[in-house]
């Protein structure tokens, strides 16, 4: 494993191992230097590809990427599924395979049982995170899905800060419609914005499934992928007055796998 990764840090059941990846340890030329693993943001491909199997070689067991398209969907995944089908959250019980997320500001929440038996990823923008109408989400997805009597634990990986976090109205009313205590993880900027804490969010949802043993991200800076951007792929970052302007940028991953 690149010592340059992040290893939760976190009190995972014996069998369960996981890895959240960072800029470093691939072959990616700038702006996807150097380990980007998304195979949509226009890198070259035979990078991504060489990219993928450094992974691969370091997890000793594949990497099942998925098309995430910000939406709720739980897809169970063993040695066999194939990479970029449709979904924004995986679960699974074998042990020859990794569940992956890839986000570059997104918040990426990995999951497993108490007894090791399952673990799961999911990909918590704002969006999958809010959920539809009926106030259910991409964690209360894959909440679902684990079906599991045995108790949860969760890690939150690096994702866009408090701090940097910008959005409208519309995102606050998506989330107090659900948990009115939400409000209270957003702070007003003027003009109507307000900066989200992403993490805080994902939590309270955590706590409202009966999920209290959360690790990891706790919104401080030293999470932000817009504040870190020599460590952390960021989106927003690239694409605002310090980056590119375009928001080109690479696609790190979280992994979590039973070994």
């Amino acid at each position: 494993m690149d010592a340059r990764w992040l290893i939760p840090d976190w009190p995972a059941p014996a069998g369960v191992r996981a890895v959240f990846t960072t800029r470093a340890g691939g072959l990616s030329a700038a702006p996807y230097d150097s380990m980007n693993l998304g195979d949509h943001v226009g890198d070259l491909p035979a990078r991504v590809a060489a990219n993928r199997a450094l992974l691969r070689q370091a997890l000793g067991r594949r990497a099942v990427f998925l098309q995430q398209v910000h939406g709720r969907e739980v897809l169970a995944v063993d040695a066999g599924t194939d990479d970029g089908l449709q979904a924004d959250a995986c679960v699974t019980m074998e042990t020859g395979v990794a569940c992956t997320i890839m986000v570059a500001d997104c918040l990426p929440v990995l999951l497993a049982t108490e007894d090791g038996a399952m673990v799961a990823a999911a990909h918590a923008g704002w969006r999958g995170l809010a959920g539809g109408k009926d106030g259910k989400g991409v964690l209360e997805s894959v909440h679902a899905a684990m079906n599991t009597d045995a108790r949860t634990i969760a890690w939150l990986g690096p994702c866009i800060g408090p701090s940097s976090f910008e959005v409208g109205p519309e995102v606050k009313a998506a989330f107090e419609a659900v948990q009115p205590e939400a409000a209270s993880l957003f702070v007003p900027t003027g003009a109507g914005k307000y900066l989200a804490d992403l993490p805080g969010l994902a939590r309270l949802r955590l706590k409202a499934l009966g999920v209290t043993q959360v690790y990891g991200n706790d919104g401080s800076d030293a999470w932000c992928t817009v504040r870190n951007p020599s460590r952390f792929f960021s989106h927003r970052h690239d694409a605002g007055p310090a980056g590119n302007g375009f928001g080109t940028t690479g696609r790190m991953a979280a992994c979590i796998w039973r070994e």
